[in-house]
C-alpha cells in the first residue's frame, strides 16, 4: 500500500471518559455521540526526582449506529480504546471571533473497544473487553 500522496490520518487512544456521552441528531436524523476522554503520562523530573503527571483531554465524535451504542453503554469513568482520525473544525462564535476545535472522529473506518471487566463497567456481556464496529 502506497500512501505518499494522501498520507495517513489515524489516531489510537486509551483513556477514560470524563463525562457521559451526549447524543445529538443531525438535520437528517443521524445520531452523533460526543464525549471527552482523558489520557495521562508521567515522568520523573530530572532535577527533583519527583514523579510528574500530565492529563490530556481529547474530544471524541462518533456517528450513526455506533453513536447509539456508545450512548447506551458508555458512561463517565469507562476506559476505552479507540481508533479514529483527527479533524479540525472552524466556526465563528457569538461575538464573531473565529474558533477552532480538533477532535477525534470515530466512523466506519475506526473502532472503539470498551476495556475493563464487567464489574468495572457493567457494559456488554463480555468478560474482559467488548469491541464495537460501525457496520
Amino acid at each position: 500500500m502506497i500512501m505518499t500522496q494522501r498520507g495517513l490520518n489515524k489516531i489510537c487512544l486509551i483513556g477514560y471518559l470524563g463525562q457521559d456521552p451526549e447524543i445529538r441528531y443531525t438535520a437528517d436524523k443521524k445520531p452523533v455521540a460526543v464525549f471527552s476522554i482523558a489520557t495521562g503520562e508521567s515522568w520523573k523530573d530530572k532535577e527533583t526526582g519527583e514523579v510528574k503527571e500530565r492529563t490530556q483531554w481529547h474530544r471524541i465524535v462518533v456517528y450513526n449506529k455506533l453513536a447509539e451504542i456508545v450512548a447506551a453503554h458508555l458512561k463517565k469513568g469507562t476506559q476505552v480504546y479507540l481508533e479514529g482520525r483527527l479533524q479540525t473544525r472552524k466556526w465563528l462564535d457569538n461575538l464573531g471571533a473565529e474558533r477552532q476545535s480538533t477532535e477525534v472522529v470515530v466512523d466506519i473506518n475506526g473502532m472503539l473497544q470498551m476495556l475493563g471487566s464487567k464489574s468495572d463497567t457493567e457494559k456488554l456481556p463480555d468478560d474482559n473487553a467488548s469491541e464495537i464496529k460501525d457496520d
